[in-house]
């Protein structure tokens, strides 16, 4: 029986068991580098580097400074942000330099933005000319621009070239990226023109040119672009790869599908953590990193609660007239704080995607309206009846069912234009439309229940 197949009944629903875990663990204890050694190369980089994960901290560092163990760099990138820091601490200057070299450029420029300044420019200089060069040039770009996400290892060929003179120059040049499945064709100022998938080349006829059997319909990023729309394109278009041109559009390099799909991903959790107010937060920021970034939106929500308390104390009498409206006054608040997050999340989610745009955004207000109105008369009747049931007071029953249907359509409404209101001005509706939205549904909540209470019935 393989190693890998050894190593593959150890694992339980795609994780390692412990069992396995302590067995690598002892391995590291007796130095048995070998055992350390192989078992990790006979796996996918992935799952070695899951493997690492689970290793308690102190196993962790032996494993890394355990004399004649390889951290391969295709594993190393598998790793978790916080690890890979850990692991920074421990790794001498040359061994992150070699792990940068024996990489492609898009996923050395991500190890290298997780170094501070200092060991950044230290390691940049024990790299090759053209290494140091390349990654200065990524780090130079925009953070969220399409230059962070791209290769710069790509191929181009000159549109002249034949199916042959190409195949000879694919096996001769040994800087050619590991894998690529387009073939970029270039003119004479090296602007791209047409791309020929690497299947069409071994099909071809030795004598054809590549200019007859390229596709001249390409999509192109320019270098600047931001990476969310990059990966919208990507989605768009069903792309597997696509070509980077600089403001001359001249091809500078080349952006793959896995690293749009871990754009898209991180995109997706960012709106998350924004939505739940904690923001760019990492699981290495220090106590006082955390508790800064959480301040402000903290402060927000007792500002937008005071005021929800200021409603309510201008109808203190009222209540102390029937005093069952302070027992239900919440249920309409917390349906119409539900109902605006439901909205929310689907308006935020449709922004990201562009699915809601001026031409169809007054077709999305009316059916947002349509289901308020639907949900406010569905609640009002179940609330009324059950309140009917409770307080055996009929006025009550009426007045809470009004208002939640006031509130609930209030809730789609707003769900709805508050994000969009915020991404007009520039703000990311991701960050603090729920805080918005939920004060929206309280004050409208508590300002219909207590005051049609008020002048109808309890005043």
């Amino acid at each position: 029986m393989s190693l890998t197949k050894e190593i593959t009944d150890k694992k339980v629903n795609f994780e390692f068991n412990k069992e396995f875990i302590n067995l690598f663990s002892k391995k590291i204890k007796d130095n048995d580098t070998n055992f350390l050694n192989r078992t990790l190369k006979e796996l996918h980089p992935s799952d070695s580097a899951d493997i690492i994960e689970n290793l308690v901290p102190e196993n962790r560092s032996k494993l890394i400074e355990l004399e004649g163990f390889n951290l391969d760099p295709e594993i190393f990138i598998e790793l978790n942000e916080s690890i890979q820091t850990e692991i920074f601490i421990i790794l001498s200057i040359e061994s992150i330099a070699n792990i940068l070299k024996r990489l492609e450029s898009d996923n050395a420029l991500k190890i290298l933005e997780n170094l501070d300044e200092k060991k950044k420019n230290t390691v940049l200089d024990k790299l090759p000319p053209k290494n140091r060069f390349l990654l200065r040039e990524g780090l130079s770009s925009p953070e969220d621009s399409a230059a962070r996400i791209m290769q710069r290892e790509f191929t181009a060929i000159p549109s002249n070239w034949s199916v042959g003179q190409t195949i000879d120059y694919l096996r001769e040049n040994k800087e050619l990226p590991e894998e690529f499945l387009e073939i970029f064709i270039v003119d004479s100022n090296f602007k791209p023109i047409g791309t020929v998938p690497s299947s069409k080349v071994l099909r071809a006829s030795r004598e054809s040119k590549m200019n007859s059997i390229m596709n001249e319909t390409q999509v192109l990023i320019p270098v600047n672009m931001d990476k969310e729309e990059v990966g919208h394109i990507f989605e768009n278009y069903n792309l597997v790869s696509a070509g980077v041109v600089d403001k001359d559009n001249k091809l500078v390099g080349m952006i793959t599908g896995d690293d749009v799909f871990t754009v898209l991903k991180e995109e997706a959790e960012e709106d998350v953590l924004r939505l739940a107010g904690v923001g760019d937060e990492e699981i290495t920021d220090s106590i006082f990193q955390k508790t800064k970034r959480r301040f402000n939106w903290l402060l927000l929500n007792l500002i937008t609660a005071l005021l929800a308390t200021w409603v309510i104390s201008k109808f203190g009498a009222t209540i102390e007239q029937m005093v069952a409206l302070a027992f239900l006054m919440p249920i309409v608040a917390s349906m119409g704080g539900n109902a605006g997050m439901q909205t929310l999340a689907v308006t935020i989610r449709a922004l990201a995607t562009r699915e809601l745009s001026s031409s169809n955004f007054g077709k999305v207000v009316t059916k947002e309206f349509v289901i308020g109105i639907l949900n406010g008369i569905i609640f009002a009747i179940i609330t009324g009846i059950v309140v009917q049931l409770w307080f055996k007071e009929i006025n009550l029953s009426i007045l809470i069912a009004a208002s939640m249907i006031l509130n609930m359509i209030a809730a789609g409404l707003f769900g709805i234009l508050v994000p969009v209101s915020l991404k007009k001005f520039n703000i990311d509706p991701a960050i603090a439309s729920s805080v918005f939205v939920t004060t929206i549904t309280d004050v409208i909540g508590f300002l219909s229940f207590l005051g049609m209470g008020a002048y109808f019935f309890y005043g």
